[in-house]
């Protein structure tokens, strides 16, 4: 097969996913769009190089729906002879774009294709797609169904992580969030969001909060409890993991991933298109997989799906210098270091989805750029970036820099 390389990535600033946030008044298709544009222009590329624009989404309805892709590429004046997809495997949908991507241009069927994601959460709210996943009553029972916050609550339970440990791992991603913005490592990748008349609109990601504290963190009540007691999930969790006699609610809104709107695009293309395109590769993709995993603790595939991945590519976690998991919740990234047996100084080292914000449809090809960004940063070689998500899924990608 031939080799597909990441020849650049850009990402919009994440606004508060809310009515108030400063990126509510623009669409998901020009939120998309912008990106797209600001793509083109900064490696000053002919997009009729382009095959496919392959756009994540993980509540595909109202204005996200539609093959929002193509809706983007036309909006953002690309030639009319690039195609566009849209796909959805819920909070990994924009790693599966670029993975989607690469699997084009690695079988020949593209010479190059741009895979992301994005996602409008103050538009378009978080459970506007609810399928007969959570509202069959048929399908629910028979699978246990639960929120994932429960999943996140069973998770911390059966590890032992309390309420001060992911609270702990919340203000760390805090702290390295505000280092990164500190230190501009960002800057290279965020394009400013512009409004109708080309005024900035924000040029940072506003949902962070530096000056968290332990003891801020610790005044927030647990988000979950009224979930898991008075609406029965508690009893559905336990009845699938009857060993647990009691599900400890230890997580909040400041140990959660943050509600926020957002894109990001990742160019993917072949040698012959970096030559025609006058582009040097930054980095290859070497491996992709996703994979299934228990639907009601729902959280934990990343685990599995690593192991399978690096299984497959033929390496082990000490090959990895760097790692990008999606902080959905934070015993979510404990029990995968836990598990992998990889220390902390290693994983999300510009913090994550608990400082930044998780723009649901778009966080997999945002992490996949402040990986490659850090990587040139430290002069490392190979990064690994991984997503859980709905309904017991994972993806994950292993990236190696050119």
């Amino acid at each position: 097969m031939a080799q597909a390389f990441i020849y650049d990535h850009v990402r919009t600033p994440r606004g508060r996913g809310r009515p108030d946030g400063s990126l509510h008044e623009v669409s998901s298709v020009l939120l998309a769009a912008q990106t797209l544009q600001a793509l083109a222009t900064r490696s000053n590329l002919d997009t009729a190089l382009i095959d496919d624009v392959i756009l994540g989404c993980a509540q595909p309805v109202g204005e996200q729906g539609g093959n929002i892709a193509r809706g983007a590429v036309l909006q953002a004046g690309y030639a009319q002879t690039v195609a566009g997809q849209q796909v959805h495997r819920f909070c990994a949908s924009a790693l599966e774009a670029m993975n989607n991507a690469a699997m084009q241009v690695m079988t020949g069927a593209a010479d190059a294709a741009i895979g992301g994601g994005v996602e409008s959460m103050s538009r378009t709210l978080m459970g506007s797609d609810t399928g007969a996943w959570a509202a069959d009553p048929w399908i629910a029972y028979h699978n246990y169904y639960a929120p994932q916050g429960i999943g996140a609550d069973l998770i911390a339970t059966r590890k032992g992580f309390s309420r001060e440990d992911v609270d702990a791992y919340a203000l760390e991603s805090q702290k390295r969030a505000a280092k990164a913005w500190d230190e501009g490592r960002f800057s290279r990748s965020i394009v400013p969001v512009v409004d109708s008349l080309g005024q900035v609109l924000l040029d940072h990601d506003e949902y962070r909060r530096p000056d968290t504290t332990a003891e801020s963190l610790a005044s927030l009540k647990p988000a979950f409890t009224t979930f898991g007691k008075d609406y029965g999930f508690d009893a559905v969790a336990m009845q699938r993991y009857p060993a647990v006699l009691e599900v400890n609610h230890v997580h909040t809104a400041g140990n959660s991933s943050g509600i926020v709107d957002g894109a990001a695009v990742v160019l993917v293309g072949g040698e012959a298109f970096g030559n025609a395109a006058g582009l040097k590769p930054r980095a290859k993709i070497r491996a992709f997989t996703s994979i299934g995993s228990e639907q009601t603790i729902m959280l934990d595939g990343p685990v599995a799906c690593v192991q399978k991945l690096l299984k497959r590519a033929g390496m082990q976690m000490s090959d990895i210098d760097l790692v990008e998991i999606n902080e959905a919740f934070a015993s979510v990234v404990m029990n995968f270091m836990s598990e992998m047996k990889v220390d902390h100084s290693k994983v999300n080292v510009n913090g994550g989805a608990i400082a930044l914000g998780h723009p649901l449809g778009a966080t997999g090809a945002m992490i996949t750029g402040i990986l490659l960004d850090e990587l040139e940063r430290r002069d490392l070689n190979t990064g690994l970036i991984t997503l859980c998500a709905g309904n017991g899924l994972a993806t994950a990608t292993i990236i190696e820099r050119v």
